[in-house]
């Protein structure tokens, strides 16, 4: 990267500050930061737990976003202030230390650019995952269980911590269902882009005549929301089935019908839960994911009212990406139109960069 290279980068680079400067805005942020610090000197706002919670929450997320914008910022000014003194004095040296710090400036700009992205209601919080195979047999099911594994192992790169909630293995290969808690601070922010039907295209290892087949998977992703939530779920409207746990054994059998399905009749929203011995505990998990499926439905319904989309269009039936094995390799995601050639290491979990491009295209 020559001079004038580097000279273009910063120039990119501050327009991209000063939009993020518009977004962000670092003095209100401050402000809030003080008026919080404020709050908790008050003896009397620790007697109220939910709001200190939430409180607490913010204050963390306020810090977070100040501190790498503080950070990005401060590196920009640095950054231009030091080249213009290595350029006048044909400091070369220097110039070299520039160069290589110019790409960790643009990726620490970059994290910024994404995270203020994340700044939705809910992006914060814990991501619901349900994967669920569609027709096709052992096909679909064995791409639904690399989905699952693709999703672990991305929250394993994060150090994400992952509950499972429900899981039903295939009678031949894969699974037939799949329900599991990503925690992490913006795991559902992230992972909320999933949301859709993922279609594979490969050989299959099924078929002994090694033809191509197509695979369709669909993924629903929820936010794991706080019980205070404007959510009223009504007795009348509710479906309660009890059955045995299944699993490939261990901690996913038992001899009781301890396992929870709730059918939320109204909106035809199914849930499922059966990772404890405990009836109870699986009707309250299973409770909780309800809640946060049908605030996720009613949001999607009062997007597409604004988007002018008829009722009937909302839910899971649109195909978001296509990953090809066969006769050539490709990730492609229909939203940001980015494809991507290093399968192998996204269905191992390094999925970021197409997070991101997604998240990118819907907020131009």
């Amino acid at each position: 990267m020559d001079a004038y290279e580097y000279s273009e980068m910063l120039k990119s680079l501050n327009i991209k500050m000063d939009n993020i400067t518009l977004i962000v805005k670092p003095d209100n942020l401050k402000s809030r930061l003080k008026e919080i610090e404020e709050l908790q000197q008050d003896s009397n706002f620790w007697n109220d737990s939910t709001n200190v919670a939430q409180i607490g929450q913010e204050k963390t997320r306020t810090e977070r976003v100040l501190a790498k914008y503080n950070a990005a910022f401060d590196a920009l000014k640095d950054g231009v202030e030091y080249f213009e003194l290595a350029k006048a004095e044909k400091d070369e040296e220097t110039l070299e230390m520039l160069y290589d710090d110019a790409i960790n400036l643009e990726t620490a700009i970059h994290a910024l650019e994404v995270e203020m992205m994340l700044s939705g209601k809910h992006d914060s919080a814990n991501a619901i995952v349900t994967i669920h195979p569609g027709a096709g047999g052992t096909e679909s099911q064995d791409w639904a269980s690399m989905l699952y594994r693709m999703y672990l192992r991305w929250a394993e790169r994060h150090d994400f911590k992952v509950e499972e909630l429900d899981y039903q293995a295939g009678e031949e290969a894969g699974i037939k269902d799949a329900t599991f808690v990503i925690k992490g601070e913006n795991a559902y922010g992230y992972l909320k882009v999933e949301n859709g039907i993922h279609r594979l295209v490969r050989i299959s290892p099924f078929d002994s005549n090694a033809k191509r087949h197509t695979s369709f998977t669909s993924v629903m992703v929820s936010p794991e929301i706080d019980d205070d939530i404007g959510i009223v779920i009504e007795d009348k409207d509710l479906r309660i089935d009890t059955y045995r746990a299944s699993g490939a054994g261990g901690q996913h059998v038992n001899k009781t019908e301890s396992a929870i399905r709730i059918t939320h009749i109204p909106t035809n929203v199914v849930v499922q839960c059966q990772n404890d011995r405990s009836q109870h505990k699986n009707k309250a998990s299973a409770m909780k994911m309800l809640k946060s499926r049908l605030y996720e439905y009613e949001m999607a319904k009062k997007q597409a009212e604004l988007d002018g989309i008829e009722k009937s269009e909302i839910g899971w039936g649109h195909q978001i990406r296509s990953y090809v094995l066969a006769p050539y390799q490709q990730v492609k995601d229909s939203r940001s139109n980015q494809a991507f050639s290093n399968v192998d290491a996204i269905l191992d979990g390094d999925i970021d960069a197409i997070l991101e491009g997604v998240l990118i295209s819907q907020a131009k």
